[in-house]
């Protein structure tokens, strides 16, 4: 991170105090600027990736899309790219609503966002969306952990290789949608969406690939939930095309079940080498079957 003079003249206002410093993938400051405003910095190795990210959240939160307001960025400084944006005042309620609203939330996302054809670079995706990647024989390698998932075979490989061929051929256009959509970067409160957050997490792809995931993982990060069950699942799914207004063909659904399975199969892999267990071998193989593995 840089120092407060530099950011002070980056933001346009000198910087009053930190508020908190977090984050996962990302740094994550707080600050209070001089003028008021208390802004959120980023700040993460430089991508070409970030620029269609940042166009994604300013397109969005310019259509009325409930999402931070970006204020500036991305930026190199060094090796990192920064960016900032206003934090959320408050914070969400204690549970998500149920998938049908969070589903309707991702269908006026993706109704919403821009163009596909038409925004800067959205890839690589990242690794949790990533099946088509040339990173190795299976497996892409994890962003937040120094690990070769290909090194040790386990029972998901399997799954995961049947989701390959099953995605290798759908065809289907991209469109702008978010890749995180969970629980932890969706805040709701009284029922409403406040924020959508992790703009990091923009993706160009196939929209049953997008909702897939999304219906796969939308529970997790609250009450210790690392994804949905199969019934939350098909209920993301319907709920999501009746917000859409389009009922899906097979080809769409049985992509959209694959997709949710190599989220579930890449999470579990990468996890279980710190002994934890987030996907039985039972619940994949039903997922693999409504993907018609």
């Amino acid at each position: 991170m840089i120092g407060p003079d530099e950011l002070g003249a980056w933001l346009g206002a000198e910087v009053a105090g930190t508020v908190l410093v977090t984050g996962n993938l990302s740094e994550v400051h707080v600050l209070r600027l001089a003028d008021g405003r208390e802004v959120v910095v980023k700040a993460r190795p430089a991508e070409e990736r970030l620029a269609g990210c940042a166009h994604v959240q300013r397109h969005l939160w310019l259509a009325g899309f409930p999402c931070p307001e970006p204020v500036a960025g991305p930026a190199r400084f060094g090796g990192q790219a920064l960016s900032a944006e206003l934090a959320v005042p408050g914070g969400p309620d204690e549970a998500p609503p149920a998938a049908g609203p969070t589903a309707a939330l991702l269908a006026r996302l993706i109704a919403a966002a821009p163009d596909a054809r038409a925004t800067p670079t959205l890839r690589p995706s990242p690794p949790w969306i990533r099946w088509y990647h040339d990173e190795g024989p299976l497996w892409p390698r994890p962003d937040d952990r120094d690990a070769d998932l290909n090194a040790e075979p386990t029972w998901h490989d399997a799954g995961a290789a049947a989701v390959r061929a099953r995605l290798a051929g759908f065809d289907a256009p991209p469109v702008v949608g978010h890749c995180d959509f969970e629980a932890h970067n969706v805040w709701w409160r009284g029922g409403e969406p406040l924020a959508v957050h992790d703009w990091d997490s923009a993706v160009a792809e196939p929209e049953a690939v997008i909702v897939g995931v999304a219906a796969a993982m939308w529970p997790a990060g609250h009450d210790g939930r690392f994804g949905a069950t199969v019934e939350e699942s098909a209920e993301f799914l319907e709920g999501y095309q009746r917000a859409a207004g389009r009922p899906w063909t097979a080809a769409e659904n049985r992509a959209a079940w694959a997709a949710g399975l190599w989220i579930r199969l890449f999470n579990d892999k990468k996890w279980s080498r710190d002994g934890l267990v987030t996907l039985s071998a039972v619940e994949a193989g039903e997922r693999a079957g409504l993907a018609g593995l």
